[in-house]
């Protein structure tokens, strides 16, 4: 049966000061479809989905809605057509409850005096209607980012959405988190919904969306209908502009001696004392599953966390690492898995975020700020790694994620840096983006830095590691050099119970990859 044609993208452009974000976009989504939307960083989807939503009108063009153009003056009045986009970073209020969170905005009250029962209940039935069972009084900030999701979809149909966009929705979540979600929104699509999914992994388009569109530099690519004969490496193709035989790119290299050795670590999230070491010039990747204790091993190690025993040396010298500031004036340098939370000063430029770590060694008289170096050193770096950005300027916050990763990878590399660890690198970045960071991961490994990189994808993993460590609930269970890793042997290693492990071993394995 033919579906209706209900949100039309209408020759849609968005200009900002020195910057076209979007350029004469047109396409249409079907009532009770999913719409994939798919790109590069940067080539327009936030964008077009703000626009959808009403935070950033467009410059040109109109979005009809059931046939009726809209011209949105703000999100009030999208949410008032129905409309609701659930960004990667969630809007909630941490410290109010979840009834307060759902019906913010819209508290049911008489006179003034909010109905507190009924708006408990109505928050109750809700969340049970999504099948999840949690108390509405329940403070937001208590709960597991699964469930502050489900709460944004609850927020979002007490609103009476038709139009639901969900921006890389599965980046925070575990495998069963995703299913769950995966669930709800097969639900949404059978009760009609208009779903927008936004997403680097090519195996959740296939596997949840009935048509795509691409876009690249702000302009529409191509919508494929139907994707039965579609695959990933046509879409690929279609995002970058080219053909990516290899995404990893793999480069030998000669590994030297210990540029980071641990030993006995114990500490906040782990259950045994952790030992490992990482060769000059080697990258040493660490695989494990939601939990295993991974990026708490590397905060523990980066002084981030406190320690209770253990040793760190840094070019087989012992050092004494109470703070990340200890860190990196020993040359360990840390990227964090939340760049947005932990790695970036969103109020700050790129070249303030670029220069923050490395001014003290170039400060006139230790505090005068040289401006001279400053602006070389940004420039350099912004050019080096092909950083795209209007200029060193701009706010870091409006650079994509890829960009921004390159951003804290040139403030370490602005620095003596020895060490680096990297925790989730590629995160939500895309897959021609993905191909720039191995190729200065790689660099910095091939000017005798030792690199540690954590990540949950095992392609990954396997892609760009020397030698692989494996964590399994807080301890550390083995390490496979490149020759021997295989998903099969990684994946025994990283599950928990050896009963569990044999049924569910091939299915994992085949869902991790």
């Amino acid at each position: 049966m033919k579906r209706a044609r209900y949100v039309e993208f209408d020759d849609i452009g968005k200009s900002f000061p020195g910057v076209r974000a979007l350029d004469a976009v047109s396409f249409g989504a079907d009532e009770g479809s999913v719409h994939g939307l798919v790109g590069e960083n940067g080539a327009g989807k936030s964008t077009l989905l703000k626009a959808l939503s009403g935070v950033h009108p467009p410059t040109d063009g109109c979005i009809r809605l059931a046939g009726r153009e809209q011209h949105f003056g703000g999100a009030a009045d999208a949410i008032h057509a129905g409309v609701a986009v659930i960004y990667q970073e969630l809007h909630l209020v941490p410290e109010m409850s979840v009834a307060e969170n759902l019906y913010l905005g819209q508290m049911p009250a008489t006179c003034g005096v909010v109905k507190r029962r009924q708006m408990f209940d109505d928050a109750m039935a809700r969340l049970q209607e999504l099948g999840e069972d949690i108390s509405p009084a329940t403070k937001v900030g208590r709960l597991p980012i699964a469930q502050r999701q489900m709460i944004e979809i609850a927020k979002a149909l007490s609103r009476g959405a038709k139009v639901i966009a969900f921006d890389e929705p599965t980046s925070s979540l575990s495998e069963r988190e995703s299913e769950r979600l995966f669930e709800i929104i097969a639900r949404l699509k059978a009760d009609n919904k208009v779903i927008f999914y936004v997403s680097h992994r090519m195996e959740e388009i296939f596997r949840v969306c009935d048509a795509v569109t691409v876009l690249r530099d702000g302009r529409h690519v191509v919508t494929l209908d139907s994707l039965e004969d579609g695959d990933a490496g046509t879409l690929v193709k279609h995002m970058v502009g080219r053909d990516i035989a290899d995404v990893y790119g793999y480069r030998s290299r000669a590994h030297g001696p210990p540029a980071l050795e641990v030993k006995n670590l114990v500490g906040p999230g782990l259950s045994e004392a952790a030992n490992f070491s990482a060769k000059q010039g080697e990258i040493l990747g660490v695989f494990g599953l939601v939990g295993a204790g991974r990026s708490e091993l590397m905060k523990l190690v980066y002084g981030a966390t406190r320690k209770t025993s253990g040793s760190v040396s840094i070019c087989e010298q012992e050092t004494h690492i109470s703070c990340p500031r200890d860190a990196i004036r020993a040359g360990l340098m840390f990227c964090p898995e939340d760049r947005k939370q932990e790695g970036i000063v969103p109020i700050l430029s790129v070249s303030e975020n670029l220069n923050m770590s490395a001014r003290r060694h170039q400060s006139h008289l230790g505090f005068v700020i040289n401006r001279a170096w400053e602006d070389r050193n940004a420039r350099e770096h912004i050019e080096r790694l092909s950083i795209r950005t209007p200029s060193a300027r701009q706010l870091i916050v409006n650079l994509s994620g890829g960009n921004q990763q390159k951003v804290i990878l040139a403030r370490w590399l602005s620095e003596n840096t020895r060490v680096m660890l990297l925790d989730e690198p590629t995160r939500g970045i895309d897959v021609g983006a993905k191909r720039e960071i191995y190729d200065l991961m790689y660099d910095m490994a091939e000017r005798g830095m030792g690199l540690v990189v954590v990540s949950s994808d095992l392609s990954e993993i396997l892609g760009v590691s020397d030698r692989i460590m494996v964590m399994r609930q807080g301890r550390i269970s083995g390490f496979l050099d490149r020759e021997a890793a295989t998903s099969e042997n990684i994946m025994k290693l990283a599950l928990p119970v050896a009963e569990y492990r044999d049924e569910v071993a091939e299915e994992t394995v085949l869902e991790a990859i």
